[in-house]
């Protein structure tokens, strides 16, 4: 009976340090907003130039786990991005892009940053770690001519 115990109470341990790890592997909604407000004083302090190429490397300081800056123009074209993506993506107008419920994604954060200079704005996007299609919020600041973010995915 003990040796039942000791093995169901191991079996919850491990249980409960793995579901610990996945949580960790996702990036909560202070990380995502200090993410976005180094990378606003890095492009205020560096220029628009160095920032992109910084924000662009997929294994460089504005990516983490689930979390990448991405930048955009206010007319909608990619200027950045970290997540592996830009070289297709960069110089490319996205204004159209929607989630997986037709919602604009670039549309919604102009409208957002039309009102206020950063806010939290909700879609659907493809997770780069899991590769499925999750909820997802995204908290932009407005720079200049720039929306510049990063989105955490939601449990």
């Amino acid at each position: 009976m003990k040796a039942l115990f000791k093995g169901l109470a191991l079996l919850a341990f491990a249980g409960f340090v793995s579901s610990s790890a996945v949580a960790a592997e996702r990036a909560t909604a202070e990380e995502a907003t200090a993410l976005v407000k180094k990378a606003v004083a890095y492009i205020k302090a560096n220029g628009k130039e160095k920032a992109f190429a910084a924000i662009n490397d997929p294994k460089g300081q504005f990516v983490d786990r689930d979390l990448y800056i991405f930048v955009y123009d206010m007319k909608g074209t990619n200027m950045a991005i970290g997540n592996g993506n830009a070289s297709k993506m960069n110089g490319k107008n996205l204004m159209d892009l929607r989630d997986a419920d037709g919602k604009y994604i670039i549309k919604g954060f102009i409208d957002l940053l039309g009102t206020k200079n950063g806010g939290w704005f909700d879609y659907k996007w493809p997770n780069p770690v899991t590769k499925a299609v999750e909820a997802k919020s995204s908290y932009v600041e407005k720079v200049d001519d720039l929306i510049v973010g990063a989105g955490i995915y939601k449990q």
